[in-house]
């Protein structure tokens, strides 16, 4: 039988959890929702769908935060390299609907 402290301990570090996943979900929502009106300036001025001056910024910031939040750099880089192709993919999508 687990001790019922214990079980209140786990119940609040899982809301927290909770919590911070539904924030992630509206995050990721807004930062899509910007990338994609970048895509449509892209589309709309002919500008290629990916930076790549503008990801290496991103992806060496991103492992300076990381690093100063004690999150492993490698991990933070990999998950931000996986927005990275999903922008890239949204961006050549809407050029090609604009072309379309």
């Amino acid at each position: 039988m687990i001790d019922p402290d214990v079980k209140a301990q786990l119940g609040n570090y899982r809301q927290s959890i909770d919590n911070i996943d539904a924030a992630l979900v509206h995050m990721l929502a807004e930062r899509f929702r910007c990338t994609k009106e970048v895509g449509v300036l892209k589309a709309k001025y002919d500008l290629p769908p990916a930076d790549p001056a503008r990801e290496e910024y991103q992806i060496e910031r991103l492992r300076r935060l990381a690093k100063d939040a004690n999150l492993d750099p490698d991990f933070a880089e990999k998950f931000l390299n996986f927005v990275i192709k999903e922008v890239i993919r949204h961006h050549e999508q809407i050029a090609a609907d604009l072309k379309g």
